[in-house]
């Protein structure tokens, strides 16, 4: 066995050295500080010292009403976000396949181009379009003799804005997949369905959509993943507010973290988060993977 070893080395050893930094930087910038978080959580961190309170810091977490609405709130943004954004991905990713090449690469650099903007920058824009009296959302109501909406700044609509302002500019990486999938797509499926009689709906219902469940599954999981840790837009544009409105699991993680200087408290939301989005995701592939695709 040590003989197959080294002799695997010998073989193989430019590749295990060109390895060697990527797996390092994992190892010290993932599991180390995965592991790290862990154990602050159990522990009461502070400038004298880190005693070791086992599981009381969780048990404070799961007492506190706070923390249950953070989690309210990181859910209906993410059941708002992610199902309203693949489906409007999918619709836009339709019609711009149906175009010409270099139309479909001009709509398709003009829906990513938010992606490349830093969501601070992004966040301020959509600040200014939801003022109730200079945005330009208020101003077109009135153009259309609608009455003037506070968006932000008021507890019903908080949350709602922020889901629109993350459905318009945040589908530009799923229509670049999904544009680039529908392009796998054998035609002869199409042109079988044509000599049956099936319209362009029953084609997308049936052939499009079922044989991109794979990319769909992707952005299912990645998408309800980044809707969990929001956080630029609302630090930028509501603090967590109007009375805890928008205050998501994330946004309570800082500010346990970075206003109260309550590290241990953060790091067990952090952990209770961890494993939520890990049973989430699993359930979602366990139910939107069933099956097979092949074409």
């Amino acid at each position: 066995m040590v003989s197959s070893m080294a002799e695997t080395w010998r073989r193989h050893r430019e590749a295990y050295l060109l390895l060697a930094l990527p797996l390092a930087i994992i190892v010290i910038f993932r599991v180390l500080t995965v592991g790290g978080a862990f154990w602050i959580s159990v522990v009461r961190y502070g400038p004298r010292g880190a005693p070791f309170v086992g599981l009381a810091n969780y048990a404070a977490t799961l007492q506190d009403d706070l923390f249950w609405r953070s989690m309210f709130n990181t859910l209906y943004y993410s059941v708002g976000v992610v199902p309203l954004g693949i489906a409007v991905s999918l619709g836009l990713s339709q019609l711009i396949f149906n175009l010409g090449r270099r139309t479909q690469m001009f709509y398709k650099a003009a829906f990513y181009l938010p992606m490349v903007v830093s969501g601070v920058v992004m966040s301020l824009v959509w600040l200014w379009m939801f003022d109730p009296v200079y945005g330009l959302l208020n101003w077109l109501f009135q153009q259309v003799g609608l009455e003037p909406l506070l968006w932000l700044r008021s507890p019903k609509t908080a949350m709602p804005s922020l889901i629109l302002m993350a459905v318009a500019t945040g589908q530009g990486a799923s229509i670049v997949l999904l544009t680039a999938s529908m392009g796998s797509i054998p035609d002869p499926l199409y042109e079988s369905a044509r000599v049956d009689g099936a319209n362009g709906w029953h084609e997308f219902r049936h052939i499009t959509v079922p044989l991109l469940r794979p990319t769909i599954l992707y952005l299912l999981i990645m998408g309800t993943i980044g809707s969990f840790q929001v956080f630029n837009s609302i630090y930028v544009m509501t603090s967590g507010g109007p009375y805890h409105a928008t205050e998501t699991a994330v946004y309570l993680l800082y500010t346990y973290a970075f206003q109260m200087l309550n590290f241990s408290r953060a790091s067990a939301i952090g952990v209770i988060l961890a494993v939520i989005l890990a049973l989430v995701s699993a359930l979602q592939y366990r139910f939107v993977a069933r099956g097979s695709v092949e074409y």
